[in-house]
């Protein structure tokens, strides 16, 4: 019997229970960290001696901007220097990455988000690439790319606070992302390198902090709770109901908005004040990179104040062409401009209340996660909406999802620590079949818990028909032209016979790690065949990930190049200037040196200033250059002070003979 080969479809992982642990000892992944890949911020987390630790970067702050930038030396930079210089460096700093990945150039999302883009995006295999500048050269870069360059600043992060390598992460993607964002997310963890043990849902992250706090323990012990997670953040926005019972976490409901988030909240009112400055100046800063991402810097800030304050101001100083900026952002203007896109979150909890079967009232506890819950008029929104109940906020909005995926990974690898966790999470979208005319055949619905197995039967429509080609889709509509393609198989060696007559079982089944595997026979022999996988344009070939990864591994020895090159300029500064300050007439060596000396050193070290200042921005110039030229000043400053500490030493001894 031939082998069937599987269609792979990457849904939210896990499931992990007594029952299901192997027999076999656990393979040792080391320490497994959980990341929460953002839209605008991410964030690292690791479970050691039974807690949580949310682990802060080099800047002491414990969410980082998913932002990378290229700069004109040709240096990387990833997180808080990237954003830092966002406003000087527009059109070569990358963001919002998360809104591309594992689209394709033609969705309409995409076409909305690149007008807003600083940096420039273009059309590759019908997907959307980055296009910048990388000192003199031009580089294309693929969303993966880019996210696995925020993933490593984060696996970074983690190894500098344990002090060892992490090579397993358990990553998180909004509940709603289709398969083919998954697998990009996915395969921007192998180029990262990280193996990615489990992609799992943010809101089921995030309901695993939440339901694993002490406090909320004790609040549900001994009872199911129905726990409705509303999840928005920077750029995506999710719902999710969850029953919680001792340990065992069941998704029973999911749905949500892959393209709303704080991110279409700070463009509305950019939009506004584009408006406002262009009525009452005469300029329009649409088109200037620079002045916009100025705009949105300042706009972001005044959002962020607004969630405390009922009014800030907005002051750019020359925001173009000599001209300042100076307007009132009240949160009243904020709420007005943004209305019918907070409105639009309740469509998500109401279909996830119908598609459970539950009432409002049932619902035992409301969880707010993701920076844009902070908002009082979407918190006003939920509690209006659940009949004056309040949403719980004792969990950090911006943590909870890596707090979340940071337990999963402790589970995965074998922690006792975490107690008998279960995690039954659901398919988030229809997975289905082409039919005659284009109809979606549905195999496996929405919300449908996994694991689980599904199957069809399915028939020729010609005479003596001997291969069937079928389409895989995943989407809610009836007809699959308006639904995602995922990839299309071929079942061949079908004996002839009328239209109508075969027999043809095809079986969908979606495994405990969220793994769909599409199978087909033909009942009347008893054969499986071969499934023969098109090629899908959705996702990278091997060969591309694998050219990536080794990308990546360039970038990162260029990168410790740039480091170790701006250290050795920095050593050579650093015992130049010390040299010359000591050798200045204030100094403490000045009055020592013969003036001969005292002249030689000088010259030397006025030479040596000369020497950095031309060639500091040479980028031709290593770190052997700089290494070298400090080691021929310190030859030339060295039996000069030789002499000097020679007499001080003589006068020492005579001293000590009197």
């Amino acid at each position: 019997m031939k082998l069937v080969t599987f269609l792979l479809i990457s849904f939210a992982a896990v499931v992990l229970c007594e029952e299901e642990k192997p027999k076999v000892e656990k393979p040792d992944y080391g320490t497994i960290i959980g990341i929460d890949l953002g839209t605008t911020y991410s964030c690292v987390g690791v479970m050691s001696n039974g807690r949580v630790e949310i682990i802060a970067n080099e800047q002491g702050n414990r969410i980082t901007p998913s932002y990378v930038a290229f700069t004109e030396d040709g240096s990387r930079l990833i997180g808080d220097s990237a954003k830092n210089q966002l406003t000087t460096n527009p059109r070569n700093t990358i963001f919002d990455v998360k809104r591309l990945i594992g689209r394709k150039w033609t969705e309409e999302a995409t076409q909305k988000d690149i007008k807003h883009f600083p940096f420039s995006v273009i059309e590759k295999n019908e997907k959307p690439n980055i296009y910048v500048k990388v000192g003199e050269e031009s580089k294309e870069f693929a969303p993966e790319e880019i996210s696995a360059m925020v993933l490593s600043k984060m696996k970074e992060v983690a190894e500098a606070y344990l002090g060892k390598k992490v090579t397993h992460a358990v990553v998180t993607v909004p509940a709603y992302f289709n398969d083919a964002q998954r697998q990009a997310t996915k395969n921007a963890g192998t180029i990262s390198g990280l193996t990615v043990l489990r992609i799992i849902n943010e809101p089921t992250a995030a309901a695993i902090a939440y339901g694993l706090d002490k406090k909320n323990k004790e609040k549900a012990k001994g009872k199911e709770r129905q726990v409705l997670v509303f999840d928005l953040g920077g750029g995506t926005f999710d719902v999710s109901l969850l029953t919680i019972d001792e340990g065992v976490f069941e998704v029973v409901a999911t749905s949500g908005n892959t393209h709303l988030g704080g991110e279409d909240f700070d463009q509305r009112v950019i939009d506004h004040f584009i408006g406002v400055f262009n009525k009452k100046k005469g300029k329009d800063i649409s088109k200037n990179a620079r002045a916009v991402q100025k705009l949105r810097r300042e706009v972001e800030k005044a959002k962020r104040a607004l969630s405390s304050a009922h009014s800030t101001k907005v002051e750019i100083e020359s925001l173009i062409d000599g001209e300042d900026f100076s307007e009132t952002l009240t949160r009243a203007k904020f709420e007005e401009l943004n209305n019918d896109l907070f409105l639009s979150t309740l469509e998500p909890v109401k279909k996830v209340i119908q598609d459970a079967k539950i009432e409002k009232a049932g619902i035992d506890d409301i969880v707010l996660v993701g920076g844009s819950t902070r908002i009082p008029k979407i918190q006003a929104l939920v509690k209006e909406f659940f009949d004056g109940r309040e949403p719980n906020t004792g969990i950090n909005p911006d943590e909870a999802v890596a707090y979340g995926a940071a337990i999963q990974g402790s589970v995965l690898s074998g922690d006792s620590s975490t107690g008998d966790l279960l995690l039954l999470d659901v398919c988030p979208l229809t997975l289905g079949m082409e039919l005659e005319g284009g109809v979606m055949a549905k195999i496996i619905s929405r919300n449908t818990p996994i694991p689980t197995i599904k199957r069809d039967t399915f028939t020729t429509v010609h005479n003596n028909q001997q291969t069937v080609m079928t389409a895989v889709y995943e989407g809610e509509r009836p007809m699959v032209k308006d639904n995602h393609f995922l990839g299309q198989f071929e079942l061949t060696g079908i004996p002839p016979a009328p239209a109508g007559m075969p027999q043809i079982e095809v079986t969908f089944e979606i495994d405990a790690n969220g793994i769909l595997k599409v199978s087909a026979e033909d009942k009347a022999t008893g054969n499986k065949r071969h499934i023969v996988i098109r090629n899908d344009k959705d996702r990278l070939k091997p060969d591309e990930i694998e050219k990536m990864i080794k990308d990546a591994e360039k970038f990162k020895e260029e990168d410790e190049k740039v480091r170790a090159r701006i250290e050795a300029i920095s050593s050579l500064e650093q015992y130049t200037y010390s040299m010359k300050n000591q050798l200045s007439p204030d100094g403490n060596l000045a009055s020592k040196l013969s003036s001969s000396d005292l002249s030689l050193a000088q010259s030397k070290l006025a030479d040596a200033v000369s020497w950095i200042d031309s060639n500091k921005n040479d980028m031709a110039k290593t770190k052997e250059d700089y290494v070298a030229k400090k080691t021929e000043l310190e030859r030339a400053i060295a039996p000069i002070l030789e002499k000097l500490y020679a007499g001080e030493d003589k006068k020492k001894a005579s001293r000590d003979e009197l």
